[in-house]
């Protein structure tokens, strides 16, 4: 891909493309596209998402209070023992047995394993994943509105050329009657002459009503209603077409986002694998509580009476029916086998695009100078024949032919003037250029 080391998606849109009208459309677009809106948010909820993974492994604290009413059993171990239980000389406990608390309670799962650690890791992945997709999503909004804001003057400079030849088809309608009523042609050189103008006066209109459709779809892109999209003629000449430089093959690891986004998600999957097999591991907790509890609310705040503290450690494994832990390791498993392929298919396609639109651009340029001089022979041809059809020396089917033949040689131009650029374009989105 050339030894160069410096690569034009480093720079930036208003520096590569150089044209103020499509910077200000480009400019606006980024600030109010509805898809990069959606796709913002998409980016705030898995920030949300690495916050609550972060949670998972602090301890959990929260306010706790009960009341209840309790009767137990006179002839059982514990209805005894109440009944036979005096908090005061003389007096026994009540019969239902009320019973308030008030206190905190926290518990806290041990990451032993680095489960919980690992989940807030993927999801960190996952954010800069989200990340990468909206930096393609620019990239691509970019080279959308170039393209079509280019694909707009080409129509631009093909409605001029239209109209230049009704003027000249015209002219040669009148030439045509004149020398009807000197007897030199019959009505039917006339009427064909006559077709031939309003063939080319419909296909205006077909060129106008494209023109409001690519103006609409730049609208839509910038995300405002219809409106005319500010441009010059010239500037589809002026457009820079020079070759872009590409740089070294491991740039597009770095530069593209759709390739820095499969990494990210790829390192997720990974991580993921990790929490699946945490799963089978034992499960170590901590739970404590601290508050007031009695029966009476005039003994609650009585201490340390009415104190209760509990601490407890705990550990745990699955040992019976673990298919579902199997089922999400294999499950993790296989999304990364998914993501180390679509990474692969990733940098496969980023390679291949350069490739494609570098070759692109070397052809489309041949063959520009080629029908330059096509247009120019035409052209020539067509002032030729009319002077010969004006000596009586030429056929009017050999001028209607000529003029035909210029018209589409010149569309044909803009056409090739239009994919060069559009080339151009391309070849920028595919190094990655556009999101900086």
């Amino acid at each position: 891909m050339g030894p160069d080391t410096a690569s034009a998606a480093r720079q930036s849109w208003e520096a590569f493309f150089g044209d103020p009208n499509l910077a200000a459309l480009i400019g606006q677009a980024l600030q109010n596209n509805q898809e990069l809106h959606i796709t913002q948010l998409e980016i705030e909820i898995a920030r949300q998402e690495i916050r609550a993974r972060k949670g998972e492994y602090l301890p959990s604290v929260g306010l706790l209070g009960a009341a209840g009413l309790e009767k137990l059993p006179r002839y059982t171990v514990l209805g005894a023992s109440e009944a036979a239980t005096q908090i005061a000389p003389g007096r026994s406990a009540p019969d239902p047995t009320p019973n308030y608390l008030a206190g905190t309670r926290a518990s806290w799962e041990l990451d032993v394993w680095r489960k919980l650690r690992n989940a807030r890791k993927a999801a960190s992945y996952r954010y800069l994943a989200s990340v990468e997709g909206r930096n393609f999503l620019v990239t691509n909004l970019v080279a959308e509105i170039a393209g079509t804001y280019y694909e707009l003057l080409a129509l631009d400079n093909q409605l001029a050329l239209v109209r230049q030849n009704i003027q000249l088809q015209t002219n040669a309608l009148a030439s045509v009657r004149a020398q009807k009523e000197a007897a030199r042609v019959t009505e039917l050189a006339v009427r064909r002459f006559e077709a031939q103008v309003l063939k080319t006066r419909s296909l205006q209109y077909d060129i106008q009503q494209r023109i409001v459709m690519a103006e609409n779809r730049l609208n839509f892109l910038a995300g405002r209603y219809p409106q005319p999209i500010a441009r010059t003629t010239q500037a589809f000449n002026q457009a820079a077409s020079d070759s872009v430089a590409v740089g070294l093959p491991a740039q597009l690891l770095v530069n593209r986002p759709d390739v820095r986004q499969a990494e990210a998600e790829l390192a997720a999957a990974k991580l993921d694998v990790r929490v699946a097999r945490a799963r089978f591991l034992p499960l170590v907790s901590v739970d404590g509580l601290m508050g007031l509890q009695a029966f009476q609310l005039s003994y609650f705040f009585t201490a340390p009476e009415s104190i209760v503290l509990s601490l407890a450690g705990g550990i745990s494994a699955p040992l019976i029916n673990r298919n579902a832990l199997y089922a999400g390791f294999y499950s993790a498993d296989a999304r990364q086998q998914q993501a180390i392929v679509r990474y692969e298919r990733t940098v496969l396609n980023a390679y291949l695009e350069v490739a494609n639109q570098q070759a692109l651009a070397r052809n489309l340029s041949q063959s520009y100078a080629l029908r330059s001089r096509q247009v120019e022979a035409l052209t020539e041809s067509g002032a030729i024949a009319n002077n010969l059809f004006n000596a009586a020396r030429a056929d009017y089917v050999e001028v209607l032919l000529t003029q035909r033949d210029a018209l589409e040689s010149s569309f044909e131009l803009v056409e090739t003037r239009l994919q060069q650029l559009e080339a151009r374009v391309s070849l920028y989105r595919a190094l990655g250029g556009g999101w900086r």
